[in-house]
């Protein structure tokens, strides 16, 4: 063991904790314990800070309120993002072997663990921190900001507690990727059915505002189209097109046959998905991307709010009106937003997507070593768990040259094809974005997965190991 993680065990004995169950709980029970943290998730996201009014949210923060599932003003306004942050950090840490952690052992399993609560305590606190001094909120004295500090710890602290329940086995599949869901899918219902009035005189949600239209005689456009970024049908239809094609594409893999080396008469086909690394490479790009986003706007605030610094203006350059992205390297990892922006600087638009697609494959590389899915770890796995191919002897070479001949390949055409839809479709107004898309599909599917292999586990024991 490290001595990174000898460090936390002191530590490990005042961080409060959710206790593991002692024995398994019912699919019951966890299925009501997983809607008791969603319900406290999305109380915390309807609750507003105490001692600031709720003001205009910024439209550069979009993409990382989508994939943090935050919601502006209130206790939810750093969402999941310190939490999500620090994971990948300490992830990234051991994968890379900086960090020395044997997860077969239980004492390392349970520092991990520390490890990464601390972490996200630290980020927590980094994150509110640079929202208050950034003037996210507008100028605030001492006495509020401190107030507003101590409101963004205790809803971090109570969502790390709340995903603690749900992985500890207490729920069903990760606290982490539930709360995104549930954050994209209230935008996507409320873009299509929200009935508050808005500023062109029509409802929010595109449904209503459809019908309003064709009751008062608009043209045909105005049916499908609205002016001021609005939730339009144009972005409905398109929103229900790539959650279809998300969906196909989420279906498409090669299947390599396997069979049990022990139990002959099982067989099975061990699936290499188009969407190899999941959703990781696009989360990973876009909280770069927010990140950039939060550091030049503090950046700006503090020492550049005039534009006057050549240097600072390569980072970002922001109209002092709306603190809107102008130029800078902000300015192309933020999305420009609807086809009418596309097409008045479509240089913006080319050089956005081809950033994200590069970020986005470059990422699923990354992680396919980091996160112990290269062609060795997944040949070691498989002779670990008492799987072989048929045809092939059961040493680790031949199979290992085997996955390399798909795995490699579908790494980068994944990559591409999550960062063309999760960048090209934001274009066409698509509710809760193609990133939200893609996380949605990707999560759902996966907790199918979950209550699928629980089922099996019931059923066939012996296969414990390989379905880990």
């Amino acid at each position: 063991m490290g001595r990174f993680l000898d460090f936390f065990e002191p530590i490990s004995r005042i961080i409060p904790e959710v206790k593991q169950p002692t024995r398994k709980v019912s699919f019951n029970t966890r299925l009501i314990w997983t809607g008791f943290a969603l319900l406290v998730f999305l109380l915390l996201s309807e609750i507003p800070l105490y001692g600031i009014p709720r003001t205009e949210d910024t439209a550069s923060l979009f993409t990382m309120r989508v994939i943090f599932a935050s919601q502006h003003g209130t206790l939810m306004e750093l969402g999941i993002g310190p939490i999500v942050t620090a994971g990948m950090i300490i992830q990234l840490l051991a994968g890379s072997g900086i960090i020395s952690v044997d997860f077969s052992d239980p004492k390392d399993r349970g520092l991990f663990t520390t490890a990464s609560k601390v972490f996200s305590i630290i980020m927590t606190l980094i994150q509110a921190a640079l929202y208050i001094i950034s003037g996210v909120f507008g100028r605030l004295s001492f006495g509020v900001s401190l107030l507003l500090f101590a409101q963004l710890i205790a809803a971090g602290f109570i969502v790390m507690l709340l995903d603690e329940l749900i992985q500890k086995g207490w729920g069903i599949g990760s606290g982490i990727s539930l709360f995104i869901v549930a954050g994209i899918t209230q935008r996507i219902f409320w873009d299509s059915f929200g009935i508050i009035p808005v500023g062109d005189g029509k409802r929010l949600g595109a449904v209503f505002a459809f019908f309003e239209s064709i009751m008062k005689g608009e043209g045909v456009k105005e049916w499908f189209v609205r002016s001021g970024g609005l939730p339009d049908m144009l972005g409905l239809i398109t929103t229900i097109i790539v959650f279809a094609l998300v969906i196909y594409i989420e279906g498409m893999r090669i299947e390599l046959p396997v069979s049990h080396s022990m139990f002959r008469g099982y067989r099975g086909k061990m699936p290499i998905k188009l969407l190899y690394v999941s959703n990781i490479p696009v989360i990973l790009a876009y909280a770069l991307f927010s990140n950039v986003q939060m550091v030049s706007q503090l950046v700006w605030q503090r020492w550049n709010i005039d534009n006057s610094n050549f240097w600072l203006n390569l980072l970002g350059i922001y109209n002092q009106t709306d603190r809107a992205p102008v130029g800078g390297l902000v300015y192309y990892v933020t999305s420009p937003g609807r086809l009418e922006s596309v097409l008045q600087d479509p240089v913006r638009a080319v050089v956005y997507v081809i950033i994200v697609v590069l970020v986005c494959i470059g990422f699923s590389m990354t992680w396919i070593e980091i996160g112990g899915l290269g062609a060795g770890k997944v040949a070691d796995q498989l002779l670990d768990s008492g799987m072989q191919v048929p045809g092939f002897r059961r040493s680790k070479k031949p199979i290992e040259a085997l996955l390399n001949k798909y795995i490699p390949t579908i790494t980068v055409i994944g990559g591409l094809l999550i960062g063309l839809i999760a960048s090209l479709s934001e274009f066409f107004g698509i509710f809760g974005s193609g990133m939200g898309a893609l996380l949605t599909v990707s999560i759902l599917y996966q907790l199918y997965q979950v209550i699928v292999q629980e089922q099996v586990e019931d059923l066939y024991p012996f296969l414990r190991g390989a379905l880990k």
